[in-house]
């Protein structure tokens, strides 16, 4: 029992530590490819897990306080390791060991006491290192960075860094770098002259503080003497107070050949400045930047009214930026040291009123940009400013991150600038009213994003415009009178509006590129931007598109051509419409080619219809439709009448037959059928046309209403009925009347033989009983003749007495209803009594015994013809 506890708890403890070494196999970091992010994880070490094929490595922001020689030991690929922003105080001497590939190192804002020289040994490919932010006490590289022949980027110091000494960068001193940055403490106590003349950079960043050594500016800039920078830059130059000596701190700039001089942060007044812009007017300095810094006029500076003494800098950029204190402008009173600036920006300098002589100082400029100023239209264009002398030469005003309200104001501030071109107002106000304005016809190019515009606001924009932006501005509707006359127009920016259409007809003729993604229209077609034939950059997505065919083709054909380059496509082209397409792309829409094709489809339709309707026509044709319509109609409305005449309590025949002949057969008939049938005893009442219909009546009437009065119907066949009309007409109501009951009631005289075969097609009725009934036909030789009548009185029964119509005569009496019981045939035959036929029935043919022959005698035998069955045709009646 105790063994399998013990068992028990051993397997719980294998389960216990798989799991825990699991658990630390899943790396906390964002793993992309071959780079692993591990930002901000508050990681207190480098997480294990991280696969060796990682070539970057991000660990900034996190708490790490040491690396040691096992944490990246296996990542033998690593190209990039950002340490920054840690409590790094320890980096084991063998931790780079195995990252010999490494070509970007920073443990910049770290711990670090001593320049970690060892563990630099193997990184012989390093291209840039930041060291600096550490803890070092001193500044001196070790002999390591001579062999770091392709190093590029070195920034090195602290915050404890109180000397600079000459022999602490002589391992730099066949290496050229693309920038050198060194850090010290708040103040620089010591600087050794020579310590920078060994350096070889483009690009030269001090962030020293002078504020109790200002002396060891000069020194500095003596030993750049000669040298040619890209960027020289100096970070708080005096960080705590502001420099009130008198000794020229900047001298040393004339002779240093940097084209880019930047001072970042720090504390200037008025005469530092003006130091430094005299020294700088000097020199080669082309661009100047004062960015971030503390400006304050010194409480003892008087306006003496002198010209200024910065009368001749010659800058092509100069920018002021992130000053809090407007002053600066005009640092001495005066804008004369604006006045030779090609290209000068303000940008958050709290500069939100533009006094009429800064106008006048900025002649020479070609492009100002005020943005970030909260300037509105009042301070901006003073009516009582002369503008008309001032800025001859302005190409370009970027008036951006304003509080700017009218397009009338900024055409009337530009009206005598005849050099503008290109106006920036985006980030504004603008367009919210209705405004007249007047513009000079140079301006080509106004961007105006992020404002509130609406239709009205095209009203407002000049003509003559290349380029317009007015995307994120709010809009929904379109004016097209703007863009017939804005025919010059080349570039058109509608991104992130309201616009819910397309408009059909949109003329542009010149316009080259079109941006109106991210709005709210959902169609476009073929014919949307075909009044653009130069168009050949669309950019349409983030629409909630409508998925139809006109989008299908308008896709198709455009890329089909390759014309026309859709920039976006295919990813933010999604369907809205219809529902079942929700969030689809576009590009995975394919309807058939059946359901767009508006060409294919009418023609499938048309030639379906029209074939539909021949078929539709052939069947009448062939069945007899109309006929037959029109032969239904006449038996309902016959019906109907009779119904509305009289009731249908009970029904009395009024006659035992009605004779259905052609005109042709009407001697026959008066000769041979009606005497031989009216003349016996008892007689048959029969009814033909020419004695029995009553005058007045429709025929249609007379022959319905005498069929249903009669018992059988008897039709006469020749070729003579089926020429006639009535006669198919009497066929069909006798066949009308035997639905739904048995054709017993049909009786067929056969007068002249006809073959079924060769009849007409709409004389389908007589063709079926045919071929179903068994008809009498009419013997030529006279001595069958009895035999025929006997077998007519054999199928219409005995001659009972029938009801007489009321108002109508004819042969026979009028007595109680007919009766339906069926009598057997007698037969007349020449032969003498008891003699015999010599022709004997044929197997399967019916025997009939006629009445009043003797029941011992053998029955002659009834030849009955053979049915023929097929399917019935109709026609119309003429």
């Amino acid at each position: 029992m105790f063994s399998l506890v013990k068992n028990s708890w051993t397997n719980v403890l294998l389960c216990i530590q798989m799991t825990v070494v699991a658990s630390d196999s899943i790396s906390p970091c964002s793993i992309t490819g071959y780079s692993a992010n591990c930002k901000g994880l508050n990681l207190d070490q480098v997480p294990p897990g991280l696969p060796a094929s990682l070539e970057s490595l991000d660990l900034s922001f996190n708490k790490l306080t040491a690396i040691t020689n096992k944490d990246l030991a296996h990542l033998t690929q690593l190209r990039s390791l950002n340490l920054e922003f840690n409590n790094i105080s320890l980096i084991e001497d063998e931790a780079f060991a195995s990252n010999a590939l490494l070509k970007e190192l920073s443990v910049f804002n770290n711990s670090l006491t001593q320049v970690p020289s060892k563990l630099l040994e193997p990184l012989t490919r390093l291209r840039s290192l930041e060291m600096s932010n550490n803890l070092f006490a001193s500044a001196a590289l070790g002999e390591v960075f001579s062999t770091l022949r392709e190093l590029e980027s070195l920034s090195m110091g602290g915050p404890l860094l109180l000397n600079l000494s000459r022999e602490d960068f002589l391992p730099l001193r066949w290496t050229p770098l693309k920038k050198f940055a060194i850090k010290s403490a708040s103040s620089l106590q010591h600087y050794d002259p020579g310590t920078l003349s060994v350096l070889q950079t483009d690009q030269m960043w001090f962030d020293v503080a002078l504020d109790q050594k200002p002396e060891i500016l000069p020194l500095m800039l003596k030993d750049l003497a000669g040298k040619t920078f890209a960027v020289l830059r100096f970070r708080n130059l005096f960080e705590f107070k502001y420099y009130t000596g008198s000794q020229d701190l900047f001298k040393g700039l004339r002779d240093i050949a940097a084209r880019q001089l930047v001072f970042f942060r720090g504390k200037f007044n008025e005469n530092l400045l003006r130091m430094a812009l005299l020294n700088v007017q000097g020199s080669a300095v082309k661009d100047l930047g004062l960015v971030a810094i503390d400006f304050a006029r010194s409480p003892d500076f008087v306006n003496d009214g002198l010209e200024s003494s910065v009368t001749d800098l010659v800058l092509d950029n100069l920018l002021l930026q992130d000053i809090s204190n407007p002053d600066i402008l005009r640092f001495d009173w005066r804008f004369t040291w604006l006045s030779r600036v090609v290209r000068l920006t303000i940008r958050n300098v709290n500069f939100n009123y533009v006094p009429c002589d800064s106008w006048e100082e900025m002649r020479n400029a070609e492009t100002v940009t005020i943005a970030g100023n909260r300037l509105t239209d009042e301070a901006l264009y003073n009516q009582r400013c002369d503008y008309r002398s001032s800025m001859p030469k302005l190409r370009v005003l970027n008036a951006n991150a304003n509080e700017l309200a009218s397009l009338r104001a900024l055409s009337a501030l530009t009206a005598e600038w005849t050099a503008l071109r290109e106006l920036d107002v985006s980030h504004n106000k603008l367009g919210s009213t209705r405004e007249s304005c007047t513009w000079k016809q140079n301006v080509t190019k106004l961007v105006m994003h992020h404002n509130m515009v609406d239709q009205v606001t095209f009203g407002c924009l000049p003509t003559t415009l290349l380029y317009l932006d007015m995307s994120y501005s709010n809009l929904d509707l379109l004016d097209m009178d703007y863009f017939r006359q804005a025919t010059q127009l080349q570039v058109l920016l509608l991104s992130g509006n309201k616009i819910k259409f397309i408009p059909s007809g949109w003329e542009s003729p010149n316009l080259l590129r079109l941006a109106v993604d991210g709005n709210s229209f959902g169609l476009i077609g073929e014919g949307s931007f075909s009044s653009m034939p130069r168009l050949v950059n669309l950019t349409a997505g983030n629409n909630p598109y409508h998925c139809t065919c006109d989008l299908h083709a308008f896709i198709q054909d455009t890329l089909g051509k390759g014309r026309l380059s859709i920039t976006d496509w295919p990813g933010n082209y999604k369907c809205y419409h219809p529902e079942p397409l929700l969030e689809m792309t576009v590009a995975k829409y394919l309807p058939g080619r059946l359901v767009c094709d508006v060409r294919l489809v009418i023609a499938v339709s048309v030639v379906t219809t029209a074939a539909v309707a021949f078929l539709l026509v052939g069947l009448c044709h062939v069945f007899n439709v109309p006929w037959y319509l029109k032969a239904m109609y006449l038996i309902l409305r016959a019906q109907y009448r009779a119904r509305q005449e009289q009731g249908e309590a009970g029904r009395v025949y009024a006659y035992h037959a009605f004779i259905s002949y052609s005109h042709s057969d009407a001697e026959w008939v008066r000769d041979h059928l009606l005497p031989c049938l009216e003349n016996c005893d008892p007689p048959y009442r029969l009814c033909i046309h020419e004695r029995d219909f009553q005058p007045g009546k429709w025929i249609i009437d007379n022959i319905i209403e005498n069929i249903e009065d009669s018992r059988k119907v008897i039709f006469v066949l020749s070729r003579n009925f089926v020429n006639s009309e009535w006669c198919n007409y009497e066929l069909y109501f006798a066949h009308q009347r035997a639905i739904g009951k048995s054709f017993n009631d049909v009786i067929l005289v056969v007068k002249e033989t006809i073959d079924p075969e060769s009849l007409p097609s709409k004389y389908c009725k007589l063709k079926k009983m045919l071929s179903t009934k068994t008809y009498l036909e009419w013997p030529s030789e006279p001595k069958r003749q009895a035999f025929f009548w006997a077998q007519m009185r054999g199928v219409l029964g005995k001659a009972t007495p029938t009801g007489e119509k009321a108002g109508e005569g004819g042969g026979g009496q009028p007595t109680d209803r007919v009766s339906m019981v069926e009598l057997p045939l007698e037969v007349e035959d020449g032969k003498g009594e008891g003699e015999e036929d010599s022709t004997a029935a044929p197997a399967g043919q019916r025997q009939v015994v006629p009445p009043g022959a003797n029941n011992d005698t053998e029955p002659e035998s009834l030849l009955l013809h053979k049915v023929i069955s097929y399917q019935a045709i109709p026609i119309e009646v003429v």
